[in-house]
């Protein structure tokens, strides 16, 4: 493949496409960047052993760590391991948004796109620009498609629209993939944006796309790669007949006997396979089975165009709802959320803040505090399968559950803990991850967590024969998603949206079709919500007896090394002798935990008094920690010390502080002042007029000489020098030539 190198400038940054530079064995290759995001692109066909059922495409997005500079926290493993759940969502937003576009006859070769992030620059968002990329590296290749798309991510500062934000400053995160005519893809995360306010955003992503688009065009024609001739199978009309005059009358009640099942064939489908094939033992089971399902889906699908849907209900017509919360007893918080078939377990459990999720990416390394996983066994659709990692469709459902969430947990300020919930779910006909979402809401306040707003969700589908001609359908079940044209996630609370999610089976979705499925989805929450504050109308007021007990505190970041101590002593101290786990973050946040309120808050208290100041004339209950001969040093708070000088210890001449005080005393003191170097001087005489008297028998009255104060060695009869002895007080008073009074040093 040549050499081309195609740029044009995008939301004011330099968007550039080279292929026939690297990976040039690949069916395409494209190296994209914009700013100084780089991703590689590669698309590959390769025939299979045999023909599927179904279009085998697999997307693998993969993030190094040297793109940002960085190599892996790890101390053992510097290699990078298995996709993070971030690389799998950025994996399925590219395979979301380029599937709708093969050919569903296009089954005999698998097909394999793989993005490498090379470069990051913390501005540009790598992942769209993977699938910008991934639309430009199909469109070369000589594969089939129905492309290109345009990828643009949205976001809303001032008020206004702003294509590909740099900052993520915004109420609105909305990631749009659109071809020339029809949406293809939207993933959104928004702080309860209006549903009017949503509806334009969209519509000014798949605007913008238009550019995009028209560049990529450019790009291949510049390229000249021819496609692959798609070969069609012949139609058997003759044969699609004689099998529809066979099943006539009989499809309906087909119909009906799979309503209860997300997946798989019903007992009496299966039956009416095994009936054609016996009475046509010359045709291939294979091709029976396709024309069958060809006429169940056009019968589903004109019933429903025709407004009436196959279990009986409305377009806009919800499942039956039923909730419940305090299912667990020994869990922080659970709820159970029904809707028709579909059943949700969801579970909260509160923790430390120290518990909260490290992540680690090319782009940097940040902690998340509000965690959402999904678990989808197989026996919630009545089947065996394997039991073990989390799915890709599992990471993917969890994590928009979680989004739909995140604009609603308070901030750690407001509730320090780290929070977890997980979803069970137990049956599954239709959205599960809708209804995870509204377990979550449920959990959450009955484990205490004070969200600002109860959030709803609900699955939207469409059947379009045509762009005037089409369906919106509220609640789908699992065979209206198999037969029909949209799965449209939309979660929010009463005043706006909080997440979204599409996928298309189509080309015909146009914006007046969003519109009408953005606000019946709207109908729907509400009445959703009414369910779920008629079960909890608000948060509990306080957390579970079996979740940790927090209290926070913000001390100065210069005190951080001394609540710390030398090798971490003075902290492992604390939490051996009061039971609470202390975590202290840079700047100065301290966090207490633990299982009793007594323990966290001896922590607190002992803490708020290790950082306090203490203020000339305040009162402490100390301890005597050692003496000296000019006076005892005194522990008023954790790690602080005065000293009462021997002068302070009572009114009368103190010759011997021994005399007065012994180490472990308690005793009461005042604090005397508090000196230019820091010191603290305490006095046992705790009222303050008594250091005006002192002053005055210093002065001269009072037997000042009582007061004066000195410091010297033992009496030593060779040398003349030492205290005043009974024979020296007969020659006229005290004489200590080389004695010195108390200075500084001596403390």
């Amino acid at each position: 493949m040549k050499k081309v190198e195609k740029s044009i400038t995008f939301a004011g940054r330099k968007l550039t496409l080279l292929t026939g530079y690297l990976a040039r064995q690949a069916s395409g290759s494209v190296l994209a960047s914009y700013g100084e995001t780089v991703v590689l692109v590669t698309v590959v066909s390769a025939p299979l052993a045999k023909e599927l059922d179904y279009f085998p495409l697999s997307v693998d997005y993969q993030e190094r760590l040297y793109a940002g500079g960085r190599i892996k926290g790890s101390r053992w493993i510097k290699r990078e391991g298995k996709p993070t759940d971030e690389e799998i969502l950025a994996s399925r937003l590219i395979d979301r948004s380029i599937r709708p576009l093969f050919s569903k006859y296009y089954t005999g070769r698998e097909v394999q796109v793989i993005a490498t992030v090379l470069s990051v620059d913390l501005e540009n968002s790598p992942e769209v620009l993977a699938a910008l990329a991934a639309s430009a590296a199909i469109s070369i290749s000589p594969i089939p498609w129905e492309g290109p798309v345009g990828v643009v991510r949205v976001g809303r500062k001032d008020g206004k629209f702003v294509i590909n934000p740099t900052s993520e400053d915004s109420d609105l995160d909305l990631i749009v993939s659109s071809t020339k005519d029809a949406v293809v893809m939207i993933e959104a995360g928004a702080k309860e944006v209006p549903e009017d306010d949503i509806v334009s955003a969209i519509s000014f992503a798949k605007d913008e796309s238009q550019k995009l688009i028209d560049f990529i065009l450019d790009f291949q024609k510049d390229v000249g790669a021819k496609k692959e001739e798609l070969v069609k199978p012949t139609q058997d009309k003759k044969l699609e007949n004689e099998i529809e005059k066979m099943v006539s009358g009989k499809i309906e009640s087909v119909v009906k006997s799979e309503i209860d099942i997300e997946g798989g064939r019903s007992n009496e489908y299966s039956e009416l396979i095994a009936a054609v094939s016996e009475k046509m033992p010359d045709v291939e089971v294979t091709k029976i089975v396709a024309i069958l399902d060809k006429i169940k889906k056009e019968y589903i699908r004109k019933l429903i165009l025709s407004g009436k849907r196959i279990d009986g209900r409305k377009l806009d017509e919800i499942r039956p709802i039923s909730a419940e919360v305090g299912i667990l007893p020994r869990t922080h918080g659970s709820a159970i959320f029904n809707r028709g078939q579909t059943q949700a377990l969801t579970v909260t459990t509160l923790g430390a803040p120290s518990e909260e999720l490290f992540l680690e990416s090319a782009e940097g390394e940040e902690t998340k505090r509000y965690i959402h996983h999904y678990s989808f066994p197989p026996f919630s659709t009545g089947e065996t399968g394997k039991v073990g990692s989390p799915s890709r469709r599992e990471i993917g459902h969890g994590a928009l559950a979680e989004r739909a969430l995140s604009a609603v947990i308070p901030s750690s300020d407001e509730f320090p803990y780290t929070i977890r919930v997980v979803t069970e779910i137990l049956g599954s006909n239709g959205s599960t991850s809708m209804a995870a979402t509204c377990g979550s809401t449920l959990s959450l306040m009955d484990a205490g967590v004070p969200i600002k707003a109860p959030v709803a969700g609900i699955a939207m589908g469409l059947v379009a024969e045509s762009k005037e001609k089409y369906a919106i359908l509220t609640d789908i079940i699992g065979l209206e998603d198999f037969n029909g044209d949209m799965d449209f996630k939309i979660a929010g609370t009463k005043a706006g949206v909080t997440a979204m999610q599409l996928d298309v089976k189509t080309l015909k979705l146009t914006m007046p079709m969003i519109k009408d499925a953005v606000y019946q989805a709207k109908q729907a929450r509400d009445k959703i919500l009414e369910v779920m504050l008629n079960t909890i109308e608000e948060p509990r007021k306080s957390v579970s007896a079996h979740a940790p007990k927090i209290k926070m505190i913000k001390i100065p970041v210069d005190k951080i090394g001394e609540l710390i101590g030398p090798g971490g002593r003075v902290i492992k101290r604390l939490i051996s002798e009061t039971g609470a786990i202390i975590d202290v973050d840079d700047d100065g946040t301290v966090s207490i935990s633990g299982m009793r309120d007594e323990d966290v808050q001896n922590a607190y208290d002992r803490i708020s008094a290790m950082v306090r100041e203490p203020k000339a004339g305040e009162i402490f209950e100390g301890e005597v920690v050692r003496i000296q001969p000019f006076g005892a040093f005194v522990e008023i708070l954790p790690g602080k010390e005065g000293l009462v000088h021997v002068s302070d210890m009572s009114m009368d001449f103190v010759k011997d502080p021994r005399m007065v005080v012994s180490v472990g005393d308690k005793v009461t003191v005042r604090v005397k002042e508090i000196d230019e170097m820091g010191r603290i001087n305490l006095s046992m005489l705790l009222d303050p007029a008594s250091d005006a008297l002192k002053e005055k028998r210093q002065s001269g009255g009072l037997g000042a000489h009582r007061e004066k104060r000195y410091v010297g060695r033992r009496f030593d009869k060779a040398r003349g020098v030492g205290p005043r002895s009974r024979d020296n007080q007969s020659k006229g008073g005290p004489h200590f030539p080389t004695s010195r009074l108390m200075d500084d040093s001596d403390r």
